[in-house]
């Protein structure tokens, strides 16, 4: 087909050795009259190839139809109010609730309420420790920048705020509610230019102050890149600050006796391990880490001596699972593993370890949590969600062991009939990687999606999806590959993915295809990712373009030989390297998707997905891959790029996803011939 012209400039430069060419870099910039035009007859082009697929309306209804369960999240317990999240069938965003002691609700922060558009979301949010004041977050446009207030919950009145620079930011409040500790970013004036979304530090702010004179706790000198976290205990005695530097997977930690001297002092510096603390109202020190033990472990030790070497094990980490997440009641431990990527529950003696008992969960799925009432009880909550069923909150009895559904979704919801199962396939190098495959009835070969992520330590869960669950009705599988670079075999199995090692990811993914076909399971193979997932199936495209049929690549790094100098690309190349080492340059370039594109190649179809506002993955790595695929492909097969403004790289409204959702299903079932109707 004619595509939008694009010019290709004659631009090599020499890096570390090699030539580079960049015949598109005039497209990352989004301002130029010529990048405009590109993207607006781009935008022309796409909505009239995807407005011709049949099916799109079937395809609408059946996708709002199965979002008409809605959502409920698993509450936050504050001095007998529960916070919770909570979405309508009817509603486009989910909305911040608290239930009262007595049973009563009201909404406290309701998106749609601030802002009819539909733009605004809602990022974070944090009670006070004795429940009456709110800290919560909103940003506007997909941007992520939040704005950071304070609210009295019993009268929805603002009593502080709004405060800017606050993306990311953690709030811990002191008891009593008039103080808080946050973490804000320097004004733009004291960076270098194009560090803006740099420099981050720790301060304290009391109430009804201005926030510019907050005194700085933490921060000064560190790494630019540092993200931190921030604690108090509910006795407000200890704060924890914890520093990791961009996404890399490990962090600093420091422990301060407020009522002492308030001096922060090391805990864990320097270590290559992640380790959270959290100071429980027993007394004692819990240290969640993977130091020393790559799947996990939970110890204890007492706050005055915190150090490594007065560490216990209190649940020792397992050769079979992962740790996933505890909690404490009165009595008990509450400890969540996932093993290949599924959750299981177990109850332990909280002063010993010991195991008591399995939980029985409703099965094969994934937990949220868990978590308990900071104030005391014998109750634990848990959301809970497997591939059929949309998430709802479970209530454990920790000393009876019962389980009981606390909050179901407001809405209701036909699932279709879905055979989910795992499967344990090997890679290039013989390794056994786990894959979820979704279809229908039946071992017959059929129009396939396999999606993957294999990255930053994210694991892929099974988890409800209206938009796979419509495709599977519709007869098509669905595969989820939990590659190396994700967290479904603990920290080993991420690192086996990330850095010099980040070629495993692929040759993970393009080995679950190969499954997929030699099994007879896909007739036709199209592959999805986003983000990272989207690096994903650009690398995938580009070096196995005979394996896809069709590619839908969302929010996609795709050069990354200049990741680095847009959005947060500094803070992720711990993750795959900097383009300023010479050895790691030659890692990125390696297989960077937008260098690896050869004229005359038939490649797969591809549908590119951009938003406008995202400030974490530029839309310029889509542009220029986009245009370069649409320059060198020999196949009839086509190369769209859709556009979307007012939304960014995280939350959006139901709506606009279910129309992201109508057209990636809508492209990926005319490419591999599934009929819709």
């Amino acid at each position: 087909m004619a595509y939008p012209p694009a010019r290709r400039l004659d631009l090599v430069e020499r890096i570390h050795g090699h030539d580079v060419a960049d015949p598109y870099r005039w497209l990352e910039d989004p301002h130029s009259d010529e990048t405009r035009a590109w993207s607006e007859a781009q935008d022309a082009l796409c909505r009239a190839t995807l407005d011709s697929y049949d099916g799109r309306d079937h395809l609408r209804k059946r996708i709002t139809a199965l979002l008409g369960a809605g959502m409920v999240s698993a509450p936050a317990w504050r001095q007998g109010r529960a916070f919770f999240m909570r979405r309508s069938p009817e509603q486009e965003h989910a909305v911040l609730l608290v239930r009262e002691p007595d049973g009563t609700e009201r909404t406290l922060v309701d998106p749609m309420a601030v802002d009819a558009s539909g733009t605004t979301t809602l990022d974070a949010w944090q009670p006070s420790k004795e429940g009456a004041l709110l800290a919560y977050q909103l940003s506007t446009g997909g941007t992520e920048e939040s704005l950071l207030r304070v609210m009295d919950v019993t009268t929805g009145e603002t009593v502080d705020g709004p405060v800017d620079r606050t993306r990311y930011s953690p709030v811990a409040w002191l008891p009593g509610g008039e103080s808080y500790y946050y973490v804000r970013r320097l004004p733009v004036t004291e960076v270098p230019a194009g560090e803006e979304q740099l420099h981050r530090r720790v301060y304290l702010h009391r109430l009804g102050t201005p926030h510019d004179d907050d005194r700085e706790i933490h921060g000064a000198g560190l790494d630019k890149t540092n993200y931190y976290n921030v604690s108090v205990s509910m006795d407000g005695r200890w704060l924890v600050v914890s520093a990791s530097a961009g996404t890399a997977p490990r962090d600093d930690v420091w422990l301060a006796d407020l009522q002492g001297d308030g001096v922060l002092r090391e805990v864990q510096v320097g270590v290559d391990a992640q380790t959270g603390l959290h100071v429980h109202r027993d007394g004692r020190l819990y240290v969640s880490t993977d130091r020393d033990a790559p799947r996990g472990r939970l110890c204890v030790t007492t706050p005055d001596k915190p150090e490594y070497e007065h560490w216990r094990d209190l649940i020792p980490e397992r050769p079979d699972a992962v740790l996933d997440g505890w909690a404490l009641t009165d009595d008990a431990l509450v400890v969540a593993h996932t093993t290949h990527a599924v959750s299981v529950l177990a109850v332990h003696d909280r002063e010993t370890g010991a195991h008591r008992y399995d939980v029985t969960l409703p099965g094969l799925g994934s937990i949220g949590g868990p978590g308990s009432d900071p104030d005391g009880g014998d109750h634990a909550w848990f959301g809970w969600t497997d591939f059929v069923t949309p998430p709802r909150v479970h209530q454990l009895d920790a000393t009876t062991g019962d389980v009981t559904v606390w909050a179901e979704p407001p809405g209701t919801v036909d699932v279709p009939e879905v055979v989910a199962r795992q499967v344990f396939y090997a890679s290039k190098d013989g390794t056994q990687v786990p894959m979820f495959v979704l279809s229908p009835p039946g071992d017959v070969p059929r129009p396939t999606i396999l999606n993957g992520y294999g990255g930053f330590n994210i694991s892929m869960t099974p988890g409800y999806s209206a938009a796979i669950a419509a495709w599977v009705e519709a007869g098509g599988t669905y595969a989820i590959a939990c590659l190396r670079g994700g967290s479904e075999e603990g920290e080993e199995w991420h690192r086996a993915g990330m850095r010099e090692r980040k070629q495993n990811t692929f040759d993970d993914f393009h080995a679950a295809a190969e499954w997929l076909r030699a099994n007879g399971v896909a007739s036709r193979l199209g592959i999805s990712g986003g983000s990272n997932g989207g690096l994903l199936v650009g690398a995938a495209l580009t070096q196995r373009p005979d394996l896809y049929d069709a590619v839908v690549c969302s929010a996609p790094l795709l050069d990354m030989v200049r990741y680095e100098r847009f959005g947060l690309g500094q803070t992720w190349n711990d993750e795959y390297g900097t383009a300023d080492d010479p050895t790691e340059f030659g890692w990125l370039l390696g297989y960077s998707p937008v260098h690896a594109v050869r004229e005359g190649t038939a490649y797969p179809a591809v549908l590119f997905t951009v938003f406008d506002s995202d400030t974490r993955v530029d839309p310029f790595h889509a542009r220029k891959m986009c245009a370069a695929l649409q320059h060198a492909t020999s196949s009839e097969r086509r190369i769209l790029h859709r556009r979307e403004k007012d939304v960014g790289h995280g939350a959006r409204s139901i709506s606009r996803g279910v129309e992201l959702s109508v057209d990636t299903m809508a492209f990926f079932a005319a490419q591999l011939g599934l009929e819709l109707l």
